[in-house]
């Protein structure tokens, strides 16, 4: 096959069943890609007490700066029940001008692509002036512990230093040019535990009902917003994602209830600041609001999710002045520059370069029947070469 085809690739991608944390031979496929085009490539495997080993890649072509990282993941989600899809997920068919599979938008049809176009821009131009590297990680879908974090550090301390990233994940929200991803939002998540006195519900007076203090703290965690936004985020949002009781007993007060909740929070915070702000809602809720008048204040407890992702903006002319040029002159369309959307590896990459994101309409991703058009991978493909071409002309070596 030839890697100019962003198809071919594609299929051959897909074709590896690399549900995280498996390889699944999508490694395996890319590396057998890149070699001949030039790349020196190495796999590397990141270990965690307690959690999978997780196996990475990292390929580099040139030895000279300017330095363009193109970073993503080739693991995926699993397809759930594969009788609901219309073709087997791991098949790769193609029908109705669109090609089937788990990943083909999440994100191996970035890969693909970018494979695709790094060898039309060696057989129309030569090796770029600078160097090209591809950092990949296999634990994008999982917990993200073995995977991304850790390959950045095993690079760098080998001596590797990247002037910009472009993510491949799917940007798009409704055609190919919506969007390009210039920063995210910092995530952070708990969960608040409300402690009760256990009573029958027919004599209330001698128990403490623990939803009634999980409601009120919940409530002021909601309401009233957080900020109304800044001109590059959206306005911080938080969100209660569970309450639990664990109460089979329809005649029993509860002592204990817990609620979850994830906040997505712009650059008026940083991740201290919000968790501040969190406390002190819930310490006046609880004082204000106890399970019965008369009572003390609510007793809870909090447990904060381990590693909290931080809000970013990207602010880099040639990086981003270039794709959007690119995706300009390539579709026709002026790409919105977006800080929506959830986390990606970009949180992590940040730390060592300018990153910005875009890849194919991110409109299937996880679903069931999962796919992308085929026409929309050539014309992604064309964006790629179009900007490495205009990138390696505006970059200066940092």
């Amino acid at each position: 096959m030839s890697v100019a085809d962003p198809v071919a690739n594609l299929q051959a991608l897909i074709r590896c069943p690399s549900v995280t944390p498996a390889e699944g031979g999508a490694l395996t496929a890319l590396e057998a890609m890149l070699k001949p085009l030039g790349f020196t490539v190495e796999r590397m495997v990141a270990s965690e007490p307690g959690m999978p080993d997780i196996e990475n890649l990292y390929a580099r072509i040139g030895t000279d700066g300017p330095h363009l990282m193109f970073a993503g993941h080739t693991d995926v989600v699993p397809p759930g029940d594969e009788a609901s899809w219309s073709h087997p997920p791991f098949a790769a068919a193609i029908a109705d001008g669109e090609l089937f599979g788990r990943g083909a938008v999440d994100m191996k049809g970035g890969i693909a692509c970018f494979v695709a176009a790094v060898a039309r821009h060696i057989e129309q131009h030569g090796t770029p002036k600078g160097s090209i590297s591809f950092l990949i990680t296999g634990d994008e879908e999982g917990p993200a512990v073995n995977g991304t974090t850790k390959l950045l550090k095993w690079a760098t301390d080998k001596g590797e230093h990247w002037d910009a990233c472009l993510v491949g994940e799917p940007t798009n929200p409704d055609v190919l040019g919506d969007m390009i991803k210039i920063g995210r939002r910092g995530s952070v998540s708990g969960k608040v535990t409300v402690h009760g006195v256990q009573g029958h519900a027919a004599y209330p007076h001698l128990a403490d009902n623990a939803v009634r203090g999980a409601l009120s703290l919940a409530s002021a965690l909601m309401d009233p917003p957080f900020d109304a936004g800044t001109p590059e985020f959206p306005a911080t949002n938080l969100e209660v994602t569970t309450l639990d009781v664990g109460n089979p007993a329809t005649n029993v007060v509860p002592e204990k209830a817990t609620f979850a909740f994830n906040i997505r929070f712009n650059d008026t915070w940083t991740a201290d600041t919000v968790k501040a702000e969190i406390l002190r809602r819930l310490d006046e809720a609880a004082a204000n609001n106890p399970l019965r008048p008369g009572r003390d204040a609510t007793r809870y407890d909090i447990t904060w999710a381990e590693r909290p992702s931080h809000v970013f903006l990207t602010r880099n002319d040639a990086l981003i002045g270039s794709l959007t040029a690119s995706v300009e002159s390539v579709t026709g369309k002026r790409p919105q520059l977006s800080t929506t959307g959830g986390t990606s590896d970009a949180r992590f990459i940040k730390d060592y370069c300018p990153v910005v994101e875009f890849g194919l309409v991110g409109q299937t991703m996880h679903m069931v029947d999962e796919r992308v058009a085929v026409a929309d991978l050539e014309t992604l493909t064309l964006i790629y070469g179009d900007f490495i071409t205009r990138w390696f002309a505006d970059a200066v070596v940092s």
